[in-house]
């Protein structure tokens, strides 16, 4: 679990991570460079869910050795989808990180929503979603692995 008390903005405790595969930790179907050492920390504090239409088809190998629940999500309806399945746990302790228009639902529903902005941009409606917009997969994942650094931005 991670755990961090914003003043003014309340406490946050994370049990649960999701984070969207496609233009959000890869691009081009690639996982991001340092982002397995990260996953691997993070792993020993959040249960890691990845979510993913696989529009390059390339994240089942690109996620070897990351100890994480990978979902290939079903051809229509992704960003219900998304939902639905933070729904199943509790979303209150849901951190998740996305950057579509798929992933809107999903980064309004969690406690804390992450939007990256990779080579590929980020939707407008994600943007607006989020919580939080960074500028990579590996900005995004540093702040759970350093979470004062939240306190930064959230605060009130």
């Amino acid at each position: 679990m991670i755990e961090v008390d914003i003043p003014g903005y309340g406490r946050l405790e994370f049990e649960h991570l999701i984070c969207d595969f496609s233009g959000t930790i890869s691009v081009d179907g690639k996982l991001c460079p340092g982002l397995k050492s990260r996953f691997k920390k993070l792993a020993k504090q959040l249960h890691i869910h990845i979510l993913t239409s696989d529009t390059h088809g390339g994240a089942e190998a690109s996620l070897v050795n990351v100890d994480c629940d990978l979902v290939i999500l079903k051809k229509e309806d992704h960003d219900v989808q998304k939902e639905n399945y933070l729904r199943s746990l509790n979303g209150a302790q849901v951190v998740a990180i996305g950057n579509g228009n798929n992933d809107a639902r999903l980064l309004k529903t969690a406690r804390l929503g992450i939007c990256v902005c990779l080579d590929e941009g980020c939707s407008t409606a994600a943007l607006e979603a989020a919580d939080i917009l960074v500028n990579s997969a590996q900005d995004a994942l540093d702040l759970l692995l350093h979470p004062d650094r939240l306190k930064a931005t959230l605060r009130y």
